[in-house]
């Protein structure tokens, strides 16, 4: 045989939509639940909801720079990120006012064409 056909893929899909659709309104119901309870204010945590997965995120992301390692495989994510790309457009932005200007003083633009003439 050569594998599941394209109903059995489908029927398949069909499921776990379903299933996702179940679990997102039970979670639904719990936050309305959690959110609208008139005593929660009693326990100290206000009109919130807690959820533990956002605070290990939360936690994560305050911590992360003391568990930080500079790598080398980091030192070219952020010259990838931050510093070529601030290169690459001064550089286009060098050219292209360098060939502009040169453009001015040979005179191939006429005044009133020019931007910027009155700055």
């Amino acid at each position: 045989m050569s594998g599941p056909s394209t109903y059995d893929l489908t029927e398949q899909a069909r499921n776990l939509l379903e299933q996702k659709a179940k679990r997102r309104a039970v979670l639904r119901q719990e936050y309305l639940k959690l959110k609208t309870n008139p005593f929660q204010h009693a326990s100290g945590e206000g009109g919130a909801v807690f959820d533990p997965a956002i605070q290990r995120y939360n936690a994560m992301k305050v911590s992360g720079f003391e568990y930080f390692k500079p790598t080398g495989k980091s030192a070219v994510y952020g010259m990838g990120m931050l510093v070529i790309p601030m290169m690459g457009y001064f550089y286009l932005m060098y050219k292209q006012r360098t060939e502009l200007e040169a453009k001015y003083r040979r005179g191939e633009v006429a005044y009133k064409d020019r931007n910027f003439k009155f700055i």
